[in-house]
């Protein structure tokens, strides 16, 4: 289970972020509920940041990754692909969850699309960048090979699953990638890494592969005895300027 703690981060601090809280939004997936959380730019908006969930399912970590970005001036919105209420707490519950996505990849898809509908019509921006955590890493690429929106101008992921299901390729992918990976990752191994180099290389995309150096798989969370300051701060720093470069210029 996550532990939520205050961290110095190089991008930002958590400690300094402004007092405005986000809401949450609940909202509708073919008759479904599903709830996700809105952080609204504290200045003007430069577009919208879709944050994709891990394992967990939305939680206090991806609230607080949605109010950074709503610091550095964009909209973010955590959508939610378990649906309302449905947090699980062990680890039974969460290979349980992740297992209906994996197992059916259009549904997942289809939540995806749904949150992010959701979040433009929450924000009124339509431009959007996704991005996601371990799980919501693996999603975020799921939605990548899909190309299933043209409103999608950038993808990146955090110490996300990399394995590309049989049947499906990066050749119709529509937007840049991101892809920050540990190299000490014993779950996710390097290797994974430069095979997905390879297929997004042969398939023509604009990609970026960062490897940040003894950083183990969820390097990223707070207060957790894997996570690794100078990798968070490091891949905080590439992904603001990933979004500044695809996003913050485009017209919404």
């Amino acid at each position: 289970m996550k532990r939520f703690i205050l961290s110095t981060l190089a991008a930002t601090s958590v400690a300094a972020l402004s007092a405005t809280a986000g809401e949450a939004v609940t909202y509708d997936v073919n008759g479904e509920a599903y709830e996700g959380y809105l952080a609204e730019a504290t200045r003007d908006s430069k577009g919208l940041v879709i944050v994709i969930h891990d394992w967990d399912g939305l939680d206090d970590y991806e609230r607080t990754r949605a109010e950074m970005l709503a610091d550095a001036g964009y909209d973010a919105f955590a959508v939610d692909l378990y649906g309302k209420g449905n947090r699980p707490d062990t680890t039974e519950g969460k290979k349980a969850e992740v297992g209906k996505l994996y197992g059916d990849r259009e549904m997942m898809r289809t939540r995806i699309l749904g949150g992010l509908e959701a979040a433009q019509d929450a924000s009124g921006e339509t431009k959007a960048i996704v991005m996601g955590y371990c799980f919501g890493g693996g999603a975020t690429l799921e939605l990548a090979r899909s190309a299933a929106s043209d409103d999608v101008v950038g993808y990146a992921t955090f110490h996300g699953s990399l394995d590309t299901p049989e049947g499906q390729t990066y050749d119709n992918v529509n937007a840049p990638i991101l892809i920050m990976h540990g190299g000490a990752d014993a779950g996710i191994p390097i290797s994974l890494a430069g095979e997905l180099a390879t297929k997004l290389e042969e398939a023509g995309a604009t990609y970026e592969l960062d490897v940040y150096s003894g950083a183990p798989h969820a390097w990223t969370v707070f207060g957790s005895d894997r996570y690794q300051e100078l990798a968070d701060e490091k891949s905080w720093d590439a992904f603001m300027a990933f979004t500044d470069r695809y996003l913050g210029d485009v017209e919404s």
